[in-house]
């Protein structure tokens, strides 16, 4: 999921669980590239370093990547920026439905991830 400094998704991708993470958010960014054209820069987890997603990355938006890393291991600590990314995860755990992924297409759960975030913005209006 792509999101903005609000926590706004602008970039949903459900992939198979034998997809990795670096490997579905350049699946995300190759899908949504022509939305996504206004980035400069866009902040990852410590599961993202790497020359060769920035690289990626780079070629697909022509952004910048930042790695938003904890200074100490076992200690807690707000990472500036984190945050953000972990909110938006926490307004999906609202949703009963979303406990346990228990759908047979990858579709049909992106398509309730993009119902729940509709009903969070009606909500808010």
């Amino acid at each position: 999921m792509g999101c903005d400094i609000i926590g706004m998704p602008h970039a949903i991708t459900v992939t198979a669980a034998n997809v990795g993470d670096r490997d579905g958010a350049l699946e995300m960014i190759g899908l949504f590239r022509s939305s996504l054209s206004r980035i400069l820069k866009v902040l990852c987890d410590g599961g993202y370093t790497g020359e060769k997603f920035e690289t990626a990355v780079n070629e697909l938006l022509g952004a910048a990547v930042e790695i938003a890393k904890r200074n100490e291991l076992h200690k807690f600590a707000v990472i500036p920026k984190r945050w953000i990314v972990e909110r938006t995860f926490g307004w999906l755990d609202k949703y009963r439905r979303f406990w346990k992924n228990c759908e047979r297409y990858t579709d049909t759960l992106a398509q309730l991830v993009a119902l729940a975030f509709i009903r969070l913005i009606a909500k808010r209006s």
